[in-house]
């Protein structure tokens, strides 16, 4: 009987224990001086901080909006080789931020621009313009991946944060049949522009 009582006294004084040791916090470094002149104490810390790989790109409106950019030609202008500015807005904003080093930005279409009645007009009409050539705009080509372009970190060595407008025009040097080329995710009108981070 003494016996059991005992055991069970070591297991609740065992548990008890257990439950202090998880309580308490771990054990930090200390230093402990006596005596009678002048006492220092000195114990540390160590810190670290951890920063993940990121990168942010924006073209146009923030958000999961996708711009529409649309060029409408005179009637008296057609063919005649006039540029067409956007006439639904103006500049495109950009921003680009990563942490990595260069991004690499490229530019994805599904082909050339169509109205849906088998008449094109090719996306080498597209004119595309920065405002700051340390983050241009990737020349756009029929049906593929335009050449990467490169964009070099401004902020120390490995941090890009660049804002830039790209500007949009329709280069207009071809007679082609009335009608509506391209559009909202339709007849090719859609452009992916990729920024890539290794």
């Amino acid at each position: 009987m003494k016996d059991s009582i005992k055991a069970r006294i070591l297991v609740s004084v065992g548990t008890l224990a257990l439950g202090l040791a998880a309580a308490l916090p771990a054990a930090a470094e200390s230093d402990f001086q006596t005596g009678a002149g002048a006492l220092n104490a000195n114990a540390r810390l160590d810190f670290r901080v951890v920063i993940p790989k990121f990168i942010r790109f924006q073209v146009g409106s923030a958000g999961a909006t996708v711009d529409l950019v649309e060029f409408a030609v005179p009637a008296a202008n057609v063919g005649d080789g006039t540029d067409i500015a956007r006439t639904n807005g103006g500049a495109v904003p950009v921003l680009l931020q990563s942490n990595n080093g260069n991004v690499s930005l490229t530019a994805t279409t599904l082909g050339q621009l169509n109205n849906g009645a088998g008449e094109n007009i090719s996306f080498a009409e597209i004119l595309s313009t920065s405002s700051d050539p340390n983050l241009n705009v990737p020349t756009l080509i029929d049906g593929g991946t335009s050449a990467a372009i490169t964009v070099t970190p401004n902020v120390g060595t490995r941090v890009v944060n660049r804002t830039a407008n790209w500007s949009f025009a329709y280069s207009n040097t071809n007679f082609v049949g009335a009608g509506s080329y391209g559009g909202v995710n339709v007849n090719n009108g859609r452009v992916t522009y990729t920024a890539a981070l290794p």
